[in-house]
C-alpha cells in the first residue's frame, strides 16, 4: 500500500503507542497536519506558542513515562522548540520533536523559513536526524524512539523536508532496531554488585542520594526497600523528590544551596554517599573542595558519562537504578545504623525549617496551604524561581513522582505549559501549577490551551511584583541594586477570567484555605493570584563557592509560631 510520507509520520506513531500530540501548525508542516484528519485515534494539541509544545510534551513524558511528542514547522517554528529540547535534555526526558523542512531542492539556498535545525540542536539532542530520502523515515522515527526511551533518556529531533512529506512513500516498520555501539548497560557485573555490598556494610554514617534516575526507572519501591534494608536516610536532589515517601521516616527532603539543613549536614558528615541516579551538579555539592570530605562515593547511573564527572567515585556502577537496587537489597542483610539515624534526627531538631512571618501573606504559608489542601498527595508543577524552592522546602510529597520541574536549565516559564501535559497524563486528577509572576507570564498564553481543552489545572501565582530570586541575590551579593528585577504585570484576575477561567485574589494568611478549597472543589481550571510579601528570601542557603555546612539561616532567628 503507498502512503504519504506524512501519513507515514502518523502510522509510526500509532505503532509507538503515541495518542497525543503537542504542535502549531505552519507552511512546510501543513501536509503532515492535513494528514491527521486520517487518525482521530491521535489527539492533536493546538498549543500557543511551539515553547509550550515541547515543554507539555516534557511533561507528558515525566508524569507517565511514555515518549512525548511535540512537532512544528520549519524556520521560527523549529527554532521556538529549542529552549523546551534543552530543558528535556538537560533532565533526561524522552521526547520526540518533529518539525518540517523546505523541500529537499531547497535546503541550503537560504529558502522562506529554512534553518538548519539538526545543526541548532545538535547539543541539546540525544539524537538528531535530518530524513533525505523517504525509504527512510518509517526507519528513522522507529529510530528515534528507541533512542529516546532507552538507556539515558533525552530529546530526539527529526527534520522532515515537505516534499518528503507530500511525496509516496512505502511503509515498513521494523519490528526491531539495530544501533551498532549503542547498548546501554541495565545490569552491572555480579562482582561490582558484591564490592557495592561490602562498602556498604562497612559504613557507619551512609546516606543515599536519590536522583532522577530513580523516577525515570520507575524504582520507587526498590528504594524504599533498600534503604530500609540498610536503614539509612534517604536525601534528594531536587528532580529526586517525590522518589520516597515524605513520610517516611528515611525521608529527609532535599539537600544543596536550598536544601534543609539537616539534609546537608547528613551529606557533609557521610561516610559514605549512595548516589542513584543523579549528575552531582554543582546546586547539590556546593564547593567541590569542601564537598563530603570523608565520604566515599558508590556512584549508580545508567550514562557512565555522569561518573566521576565532578566527583571521583569509590566505586563507579554503570546500570539501571532499579536493576542495580534490587540486586544490592538482595545481597546485604538487614544493618542496623541506629546512632546514625539520631544524629540525623538531632540535627533536624537543632535546625527546623520555621516560618518567620513578614507582611500580611509569607509565600512559605502559600506551600503550606497547599499542602493541607491536597494533602500532599497532589501533582505539582512548578517553576523556576523562589517558589520553586519553597515548594521544594515545604511541601511533603506523599505521592512519589508527583512532582515537576525544570533542574538543569532552569526554564523560566515551564510550569504552565508542562503542566498541560502532566494532566493530561492523569486526566482524572488536578494539577497544581506553583508559579511565580515573573515566570507566569512567560508563557501565559497557555491559559488558552486550558481553556480550549477544558483541562482542571489549578494554577497558584506567587505575585510579589519582582524576580524574586535575581532580587534575593542582588541583595545579598550586589548592593541591593534591583536593576531589571521589579516587574509588573496585568491583573491576573481579570486576565483569567477574560479566558473563561475562574480566579481569586488571595492577600492574608487567613485567606488561604477558602481560597484553596474554592479551587479544588472547581470542576474546571481555577487561578489564585497570591500576593505574597515583596522582600522575602529563601533561607536556608548555601552561598556559591562555599560548603554546604556553611548554610545561612533566617537572619531574622526564631519566632513563636
Amino acid at each position: 500500500m503507498q502512503y504519504t510520507g506524512a501519513e507515514v509520520v502518523w502510522e509510526c506513531l500509532i505503532r509507538e503507542g503515541v495518542d497525543v500530540v503537542w504542535a502549531y501548525p505552519g507552511g512546510a508542516a501543513l501536509p503532515l497536519f492535513d494528514a491527521l484528519s486520517k487518525y482521530p485515534q491521535i489527539h492533536f494539541v493546538l498549543v500557543r506558542h511551539e515553547q509550550a509544545a515541547a515543554h507539555a510534551a516534557d511533561g507528558f513524558a515525566r508524569a507517565t513515562g511514555k515518549v512525548g511528542v511535540c512537532a512544528a514547522t520549519s524556520g521560527p517554528g523549529a527554532t521556538n522548540l529549542v529552549t523546551g529540547i534543552a530543558t528535556a535534555m538537560l533532565d533526561s526526558v524522552p521526547m520526540v520533536a518533529i518539525t518540517a523542512q523546505v523541500a529537499d531542492s531547497v535546503i541550503g539556498t537560504d529558502a522562506f523559513q529554512e534553518i538548519n535545525i539538526t545543526g541548532i540542536t545538535l547539543p541539546i539532542t540525544k539524537h538528531n536526524y535530518l530524513v533525505r530520502q523517504s525509504q527512510d523515515l518509517a526507519r528513522t522515527l522507529r529510530e528515534a524512539f528507541f533512542l529516546a526511551r532507552t538507556g539515558r533518556p533525552g530529546p530526539v529531533l527529526v527534520d522532515i523536508p515537505k516534499d518528503i512529506l507530500t511525496g509516496p512513500c512505502e511503509f515498513h516498520y521494523p519490528d526491531r532496531i539495530s544501533r551498532p555501539g549503542y547498548r546501554p548497560v541495565v545490569r552491572s557485573a555480579p562482582y561490582q554488585i558484591q564490592r557495592a555490598a561490602q562498602l556498604i556494610a562497612d559504613a557507619k554514617h551512609p546516606v543515599v542520594l536519590a536522583g532522577h534516575g530513580v523516577h525515570i526507572a520507575k524504582a520507587w519501591e526498590e528504594l524504599r526497600r533498600f534503604a530500609e534494608r540498610i536503614s539509612a536516610p534517604v536525601i534528594s536532589t531536587l528532580l529526586g523528590l517525590s522518589a520516597l515517601s515524605a513520610d517516611h521516616p528515611l525521608c529527609l527532603g532535599m539537600a544543596g544551596m536550598h536544601g534543609v539543613a539537616w539534609a546537608n549536614l547528613a551529606v557533609q558528615n557521610a561516610d559514605l554517599l549512595i548516589a542513584l541516579g543523579m549528575r552531582m551538579d554543582d546546586r547539590f555539592t556546593g564547593s567541590l573542595k569542601h564537598f563530603a570530605p570523608q565520604a566515599k562515593l558508590l556512584h549508580v547511573d545508567i550514562d557512565p558519562a555522569e561518573i566521576g564527572k565532578r566527583v571521583p567515585a569509590a566505586l563507579p556502577m554503570v546500570g539501571d537504578v532499579r536493576c542495580v537496587l534490587e540486586a544490592l537489597t538482595e545481597a546485604l542483610p538487614d544493618l542496623d545504623h541506629q546512632d546514625w539515624l539520631a544524629q540525623v534526627e538531632a540535627w533536624r531538631t537543632q535546625h527546623p525549617l520555621e516560618i518567620h512571618a513578614q507582611g500580611l501573606l509569607p509565600p512559605q504559608e502559600v506551600v503550606r496551604a497547599l499542602q493541607r489542601a491536597t494533602d500532599g498527595e497532589g501533582l505539582v508543577v512548578s517553576d523556576v524561581g523562589q517558589h520553586q524552592m519553597w515548594v521544594a522546602q515545604h511541601y511533603r510529597f506523599r505521592r512519589l513522582n508527583s512532582f515537576f520541574t525544570s533542574g538543569g536549565l532552569g526554564t523560566m516559564g515551564y510550569s504552565l505549559p508542562a503542566a498541560l501535559g502532566v494532566q493530561v497524563g492523569h486526566p482524572t486528577e488536578p494539577v497544581w501549577v506553583v508559579v511565580g509572576d515573573g515566570s507566569f507570564q512567560m508563557n501565559l498564553q497557555e491559559l488558552a490551551t486550558v481553556a480550549q481543552e477544558r483541562l482542571p489545572i489549578k494554577i497558584v501565582i506567587m505575585d510579589n511584583g519582582y524576580l524574586g530570586m535575581v532580587r534575593q541575590w542582588q541583595e545579598l551579593f550586589h548592593g541591593a541594586r534591583y536593576i531589571g528585577t521589579p516587574i509588573s504585570g496585568p491583573d491576573f484576575v481579570q486576565l483569567a477570567g477574560s479566558y473563561g477561567i475562574p480566579a481569586r485574589r488571595v492577600s492574608a494568611t487567613d485567606e488561604l484555605d477558602a481560597a484553596f478549597a474554592a479551587a479544588k472543589q472547581a470542576k474546571g481550571p481555577f487561578l489564585l493570584d497570591c500576593k505574597v510579601e515583596q522582600g522575602e528570601n529563601v533561607y536556608p542557603m548555601v552561598q556559591p563557592g562555599t560548603s554546604n555546612t556553611d548554610f545561612v539561616e533566617d537572619p531574622r532567628g526564631r519566632t513563636q509560631e
